[in-house]
Parts: structure tokens; C-alpha cells; sequence
């Protein structure tokens, strides 16, 4: 099935009288709206996706889809919505869903389409059959073919207003799915209060028996981050920000394109529009030029045969004409005759297309983005001056240990200035999270796990440096024992073994827990290749670390059995190919080496030794440290 064949349809034009006269699909639902977990599960299925309202229109607007109202003067339910739909429908066929139900399937668009192609059918929509019960029809889940409406449109000028009615006048096909659930509409508030909030996932013993030969004391590092991806949920609370304050912020929802871009057929070049069939099969033609056509000052001129129009580049073509000749491609030219020879230009040519750069109705941007300046000009150029995002992420985080000390204190013996805080405080500003910096906890429990209640009851996610580790004053295990769900591992890795992950809870909130190893340079690595992902998954963004690959330029020393993370600077070797090697001395508490690298040579768990000469992965440290 492709999804540019099926436009969508949200079903939103109720009038919400059983909740409060509140439209159904703005009513709050875990972290957003009911018709944003529509919209959310609907995107990947279709192509263009419209919403079918009657009010609160610029509200609906908001999420980013062309909003239709009811054509039809009464409203007659559902079928006014299916119509207006059909009427404005580019694609061959419409899926039209209602927007109280947030659960429905992901597979319903290739389901239905599978049946409609299968049956010759006109119209396909879906039915549930629990055991022991009979058939359920949700018709509002359906799947038309476009061309059926003037049969609708027959069907409510007879006075028509059951969808089943009008699927006996037409070739239905009936599609059973087994998950009744999936199609629930939520019709009372209290209904809506019972599945407001989700249950917590699977616990991570539960999560951690799906891994193979698992083992806490001996955990490869790809397995402790599956473990932490299929653990951790995202945020989905998001908010509307003004363009220019959405840069470096995750979009929440798709951009779908309002206009066409460009809106109309332009010209590409400075030069001549004219009809491509006037062009000389052989010898020269000459063309009177009957106007002149700036950017943004169309011309109502049709030229005629043997007539052309002077054109400036990213003016409007005139009617009839479908092909631009360079300037400088004309034998002589000016505002009154132009001279072209044969085989200058093929008919066509130098024409930019309406929607060529994107189609009403399409994504300008996905969701899961970061956006980007260049995204702040494109979603300028489509006239947002809002754009969707999700609410920065909250994260709290402090150091562990009596022997660390704040910038400005003084350093009594056996002490150290605390540099893991400053560290982890540029990572979290790179991401874009709002920041909670508790500062210095000290080794008691007591003090801990009042660090540890007090970060959960303000932020998402806390990240702690130190104390993972055994040792006669790490309490962090005994703590977070007592406060939630958290695993403490020794990860095959270097630098950085210990690692503790889990969730906390306190009053009733909770937050995902990192507890990273107090070595600056074991804590950044850690974070990097754990915490990082993992932030990234609450906010929904989509934004995969940049392995890349260079020729080590020396040999290094390593086992198979565990991944090694080694700081690297890489130049251009005299081919041109990017070659890395080594800062130096690779110790976990030489923080020095982690400034004067500029990537991260990354040696895989079954990787041995490598020789001067071998391809490694590298990962940049431009714009990520």
C-alpha cells in the first residue's frame, strides 16, 4: 500500500454535549489532546490529512492540518464531514476516523485497503468480534473510494443521515479486527478520567528478562541500552512557541504544508516564457514579446502562437505558456523580439512547478525534529508564526562524595573541586533540557535520599555523578533500592563500568534515574552513550548519534569482550581520507585528554586489536561536547 494514495480524515465536527458541550477532541488526554493521539497514530498511515470541524477552528488549526467544515447547512453528523472530505479530496481514496477514539490501529489504512483492493469494493470499515459476542460494525472507520461521491451526495439530498444506510446503496466490504479496544470512543468525562493516566511499563527485571544470558555484573553495552530504551516513556506534554523561539526545540507534531511552494508555475531563469510546441524543430524562430513579467507582478497577457513574454526569474508564467529560454540562450532578444535557434531548450524547460518544493497538505517537517535555522526559514516561508513543540525536559542532577568541593570554596587536604557538574551542565544545555543543578550531596543516606526525593518532585529525569560504585560510603544503592525500581550493573566498558538506571518515586511523582561514574572522563562517556538516547526518548526527538569512520593512523592495544571508548583528534591524511589517533594516555580521570580531543574512537565489543591502517568509528565531537 502506499500512503500517497489514502488522504486522511479526522471526524471532529460532534458538538461534545455529553462532555460538557467541550468538542471531544480537545479534551485534555494524557499530556495533550484526544485528537493529537489521533492525529499522532493517523500520520504515518496516509498521505494528505485534513481535520473535519464545525468550530473552534484556528484551535484545530493549531495541530498543524487544513481544518473542512460541513458544506451541507444542517450538519447531518458524520456523513456532512465524509462529504466535505470527498469534495476536497486529492487522493483516490479517503479514511475518514473519529477523534474520540486515541487507541486506534496503526494497521487500519493497509488493512482496509487490503480488503477494498481485494473485493473490488467501493467502501471498506472496520468490525470487532470478542468471543461469544457478535460482529461490532465501526463504520466512521472507513476507507472510500473518492469517486463514490455523488453517491453520498445523492444519498443526503434523499434525506440520508445513517452512515450504515448509505453503505447498503454502495459495495461495502466489512474488515474484522481482533483488538476491540483499539476502536473505544471515549464518550464521558469519567470515562476519560479512568484512562488518563497510563500504567507504567513492565518492570525492569521484566524488561531485563527479554535479554539473553542476562547479567548485571557482566552487561554488554548494547544490551544495557536496549534495556534502557525499552524502559524509558516519553513526555508528551507540548506547548506552541513563537517561530523564532522554536530553534533548537523538538517539533511535537508534524508541519503540514498550507500552501502549495511555490504557489504557482514559475519562471527558473531570467529569459522568455513561451509555448514549448512554438519551438523551431530546425533553423530559427522569432517571437514578439507582448509583456513583461516580474516576481510577484503576474501578467494577464496570454501570448499567443509566435508570441512570447520577457520573464524575470521567479515570475509567474502566463497562461499557456510551459517553457523558459535563458537569456543568454537567445540568438538576440529584447522587450520587443526574441530569436531563438533549434535544440536551444526542450519544451519544458526552466519552468519550476506549483508544489514542486512542497504539495498543500504535505509534512514540512516531521515530528521528532530538532529544528534547525534553515527549518526556521522554511517554516517562515509557509507562514507559521507558531510552531508546535514539547515542553523542555526537566532534569536535575548533582555530584556524590564528602571530598568534592564548589568553585570558590577552598580545598582542604584530600579534596577536589567538583568538575563532573560543570560537564554534565554543558551536555544538558546542549540538548536544550531545563536544567536543575542541586550541586554537592554528601555521603550519607539520609542526605541522599533527600537529594533523591527532592529532584524527583521537580524534574524527569535525574542524573547523579559518583556513587555507584562499590564502596564502604556509596549508599546509592541501598536508597534507591527503598525508593523505586532501579538495577545497578557493571556494563562492559572502558571507562565507565558501573552504571545504576532505574525510575524513582516520591509524593506521587517519578522520574528516570542515571547514576553515572564519578572519573570526568568515565561520566561524559556514560552519558553519552546511555543518557543522552535516553533524554532524547523522553522528548520525543529524533537524533541518533553520528558514528562516523577514519583510518587509525596507529596501532591500539585492545581484547575482544568489552567496547572501548578512546579519545581521538582526526585530521585529513594526504589522500584526503579522515585519519584519527590517539591524544595519549587513555586514564578515566584525565580530563585534560577529553579537551584536546575532537571525537571519540569507538572500539566495538567483539573488536581485538587494530593496526595502523584500519577503518575505526569515530564520534565528532562538534556540536555534541
Amino acid at each position: 500500500m502506499q500512503t500517497g494514495l489514502i488522504s486522511g480524515l479526522v471526524l471532529a465536527g460532534g458538538r461534545g454535549s455529553r462532555m460538557g458541550n467541550v468538542d471531544k477532541g480537545l479534551q485534555p488526554f494524557r499530556s495533550s489532546t484526544m485528537v493529537e493521539h489521533v492525529l499522532a497514530r493517523l500520520r504515518p498511515q496516509v498521505g494528505p490529512l485534513a481535520i473535519s470541524a464545525n468550530r473552534n477552528l484556528d484551535t484545530y488549526r493549531a495541530f498543524g492540518a487544513p481544518v473542512l467544515t460541513d458544506e451541507m447547512a444542517d450538519f447531518p453528523g458524520p456523513l456532512a464531514g465524509l462529504e466535505t472530505g470527498l469534495r476536497h479530496c486529492a487522493t483516490p481514496y479517503l479514511l475518514t476516523v473519529p477523534c474520540d477514539s486515541p487507541f486506534l490501529p496503526l494497521d487500519l489504512a493497509a488493512r482496509l485497503f487490503a480488503a477494498l483492493q481485494e473485493h473490488g469494493a467501493d467502501v471498506a470499515y472496520a468490525a470487532t468480534h470478542d468471543a461469544g459476542e457478535r460482529v461490532q460494525s465501526h463504520p466512521v472507520f472507513c476507507l472510500v473510494r473518492a469517486d463514490r461521491l455523488p453517491s453520498l451526495s445523492a444519498y443526503l439530498a434523499a434525506g440520508g443521515r445513517s452512515v450504515e444506510g448509505w453503505l447498503r446503496d454502495v459495495n461495502a466490504v466489512e474488515v474484522v479486527f481482533d483488538d476491540a479496544d483499539a476502536f473505544r470512543n471515549i464518550n464521558t468525562l469519567d470515562e476519560l478520567r479512568g484512562l488518563e493516566q497510563p500504567a507504567f511499563p513492565a518492570s525492569l527485571a521484566q524488561v531485563a528478562s527479554c535479554i539473553n544470558g542476562y547479567d548485571p555484573d557482566a552487561l554488554p553495552v548494547r544490551d544495557a541500552q536496549r534495556i534502557i530504551r525499552e524502559f524509558v516513556q516519553p513526555v508528551r506534554a507540548v506547548e506552541m512557541v513563537a517561530l523564532r523561539a522554536s530553534l533548537g526545540r523538538v517539533l511535537a507534531r508534524d508541519l503540514v504544508s498550507p500552501i502549495n511552494v511555490p504557489a504557482h508555475d514559475n519562471s527558473a531563469m531570467d529569459g522568455y516564457a513561451l509555448r514549448g510546441a512554438d519551438l523551431p524543430l530546425d533553423g530559427v524562430a522569432t517571437f514578439k514579446v507582448v509583456d513583461i513579467v516580474y516576481a510577484g507582478k503576474p501578467s494577464a497577457v496570454v501570448p499567443g502562437p509566435g508570441e512570447c513574454v520577457r520573464i524575470m526569474t521567479g515570475g509567474v508564467m502566463p497562461a499557456g505558456c510551459d517553457s523558459v529560454l535563458p537569456q543568454e540562450f537567445a540568438d538576440s532578444g529584447d522587450d520587443v523580439a526574441m530569436t531563438v535557434r533549434a535544440g536551444a531548450i526542450r519544451a519544458g524547460d526552466n519552468r519550476r512547478l506549483a508544489g514542486e518544493d512542497l504539495n498543500i497538505g504535505s509534512a514540512a517537517l516531521k515530528a521528532g525534529r530538532i529544528i534547525r535555522p534553515s527549518d526556521l526559514g522554511l517554516c517562515a516561508s509557509l507562514g507559521f508564526a507558531e510552531i508546535p513543540v514539547q515542553r523542555r525536559l526537566r532534569v536535575a542532577f548533582f555530584s556524590t562524595g564528602d571530598e568534592l568541593r564548589s568553585i570558590g570554596e577552598p580545598l582542604g587536604e584530600g579534596c577536589v573541586y567538583d568538575s563532573n557538574r560543570y560537564t554534565i551542565y554543558g551536555m544538558l544545555q546542549r540538548l536544550g533540557c531545563e536544567i536543575i543543578d542541586m550541586g554537592v550531596v554528601r555521603d550519607s543516606p539520609e542526605a541522599l535520599e533527600d537529594a533523591l526525593r527532592t529532584a524527583c518532585e521537580n524534574a524527569d529525569a535525574i542524573i547523579t555523578s559518583g556513587g555507584v560504585s562499590v564502596g564502604a560510603a556509596d549508599y546509592t544503592k541501598q536508597v534507591m533500592a527503598h525508593l523505586g525500581d532501579v538495577t545497578f550493573w557493571k556494563v562492559g566498558m572502558r571507562p565507565g563500568r558501573p552504571l545504576a538506571f532505574g525510575r524513582v518515586t516520591s509524593n506521587g511523582r517519578s522520574a528516570f534515574l542515571f547514576g553515572l561514574p564519578g572519573n570526568p572522563v568515565a561520566v561524559m562517556v556514560s552519558f553519552y552513550f546511555f543518557a543522552r538516547d535516553a533524554l532524547l526518548q523522553m522528548m520525543s526527538a529524533n537524533a541518533p548519534l553520528p558514528l562516523l569512520q577514519a583510518r587509525s593512523s596507529e596501532a591500539i592495544r585492545k581484547k575482544p569482550g568489552r567496547t572501548e571508548y578512546q579519545r581521538g583528534i582526526i585530521t585529513r591524511g594526504a589522500d584526503g581520507t579522515p585519519e584519527v589517533r590517539l591524544t595519549g594516555a587513555q586514564g578515566s580521570g584525565i580530563l585534560r585528554s577529553m579537551s584536546e580531543a575532537n571525537c571519540m574512537v569507538v572500539l566495538h565489543d567483539e573488536q581485538g586489536s587494530v593496526t595502523a591502517g584500519d577503518m575505526v568509528d569515530i564520534l565528532p565531537f562538534e556540536g555534541l561536547f
